[in-house]
């Protein structure tokens, strides 16, 4: 079955502009919050694949949206690998054992993902079933760089001083680190794929707080051995892998090199200067600023045809936000913005 989403991606023929968006399933949504209050606390329903499947169908009953994303976390892999994974109402993610020195990074050993991470590949296995083909189901990492942030940190960070400090005073364990996560990233990928997924994405959150030099070496070379490693060709499906850094658009043409079909783009470059950059290599996904879906529905129409204009080529374009949709959030705007994405783009 022929997919816009897909082909957009593979820069194939569409029937409209196709939309996803990031965080399409989460707390905006009044059914989302009554299942995470089933589930009692945000990794049960991480880890339920009945529950992550409840949730992941949900903005498909509201929306005509063209892509499923699988409900998860990016922050999966190091929780597998033991260092303690847990949410703080109000403050997110938290790590009971962040590694906090270099003992810790030469004892860090690759989690088997099957084993450890199976109850990723059954959620995607259960969506792909209950989906019953109505689109395709978008699986997804966190990059190694983002995944190191808050491993080294312990949670998020406004200065990220430690895991700078990391990679700047001892850049052998950075890179040792990184490259135990890249190849955990990989087969962690090519799991979802086998159970189902239809293309697969990295979230690099935290490469643009990198200077050029160090987002090429820390960040965006193990993206690159990431895409070299995904299983793009599986059961006679071709897999389009997107990549998105956000704060990435001084290094667009860098990451439209490493060999992905679709760079994900945030709204500090217009989607016009984006293509004409790389539009010959690459999709590309973006770039609605979230914080227009506070406005009126004129107003959010009004935007989404701006990117809709500024874009030239007849295919090529997954329309999203620049970054996900925030919590409070009126669904009737997400609804406004999907309907004007499709009319407009027939």
């Amino acid at each position: 079955m022929a997919f816009d989403y897909i082909n957009a991606l593979l820069k194939k023929e569409v029937t409209r502009t196709p939309i996803w968006v990031m965080r399409q399933a989460g707390r905006y949504l009044p059914e989302y919050r009554a299942t995470r209050k089933k589930a009692g606390d945000f990794l049960t329903l991480c880890k339920s694949s009945d529950l992550a499947c409840e949730v992941t169908l949900q903005p498909l009953e509201r929306f005509d949206l063209d892509a499923a994303i699988l409900f998860s976390d990016i922050l999966t892999i190091p929780d597998a690998m033991g260092l303690g994974l847990h949410f703080v109402e109000g403050e997110g993610p938290k790590f009971s054992h962040p590694l906090s020195s270099l003992a810790e990074i030469n004892q860090l050993t690759k989690p088997d993902v099957s084993k450890d991470l199976s109850y990723v590949s059954e959620a995607v296995s259960v969506i792909k079933k209950n989906l019953k083909g109505r689109v395709p189901l978008i699986g997804f990492s966190g990059s190694p760089w983002t995944l190191a942030t808050y491993m080294v940190e312990g949670s998020s960070s406004k200065t990220f001083s430690k895991v700078k400090g990391l990679m700047y005073e001892n850049p052998k364990h950075m890179h040792q680190l990184l490259d135990v996560l890249a190849d955990t990233i990989i087969d962690y990928l090519n799991s979802q794929i086998e159970a189902g997924a239809d293309s697969v994405m990295i979230f690099d959150t935290w490469g643009g707080l990198l200077n050029k030099a160090s987002y090429e070496n820390f960040s965006l070379m193990y993206m690159s051995k990431i895409v070299a490693g995904i299983n793009r060709n599986y059961e006679g499906k071709t897999i389009p892998v997107t990549l998105f850094t956000k704060g990435g658009s001084a290094w667009l043409e860098k990451i439209a090199a490493t060999g992905c079909d679709a760079v994900g783009i945030d709204w500090t470059v217009e989607i016009g200067e984006a293509e004409s950059r790389v539009g010959s290599k690459v999709a590309l996904q973006g770039n609605l600023d979230p914080s227009v879906l506070y406005a009126s529905a004129e107003v959010i129409k009004s935007e989404a045809h701006k990117i809709l204009d500024q874009f030239q080529g007849s295919t090529g374009h997954v329309f999203n936000l620049g970054h996900g949709i925030t919590p409070d959030v009126n669904p009737e705007s997400m609804k406004a913005l999907v309907d004007a994405v499709h009319s407009y783009s027939k």
